[in-house]
């Protein structure tokens, strides 16, 4: 499992090429070979960060969605304006589906990343033990 690699290349989804007009920020340490990597705690804190604010983005999109659809009202009474109307509410629940899907990946993702740094925290702290 490559956190880091997926870390970044989740952001670079969300966020697009982060390398123009600066480079990003690496988080841990790692060089290359063996697929392993090293991140500290504060590090993983503020990849979570990053996450925790895109997941509020996602959380406002979809209340955007919902409002939308309860106030998307037919221009006129007759057919062809209520088609159009259960047209984009057809649209816009598969938008709020979308949305649904990504907040509940990044939701995982958060989860996966505490669990990481809870174990780094973990394995530093016994690590500290063992050189007192």
């Amino acid at each position: 499992m490559n956190i880091i690699g997926d870390a970044a290349s989740a952001i670079k989804a969300v966020w697009g090429d982060l390398t123009t007009p600066k480079e990003p920020t690496v988080y841990g340490g790692g060089g290359g070979g063996g697929g392993g990597f090293e991140m500290s705690p504060e590090e993983l804190k503020t990849v979570i960060g990053l996450w925790q604010d895109e997941l509020e983005k996602v959380a406002k999109d979809g209340a955007k969605i919902e409002l939308i659809m309860q106030d998307l009202m037919p221009p006129g009474q007759d057919e062809a304006s209520s088609s159009y109307v259960n047209s984009g509410i057809d649209s816009l629940l598969s938008l709020q589906k979308q949305n649904d899907s990504m907040k509940a990946y990044i939701e995982g993702y958060i989860a996966k990343l505490e669990v990481a740094r809870s174990k780094t925290m973990a394995t530093d702290a016994a690590n500290t033990m063992r050189t007192t």
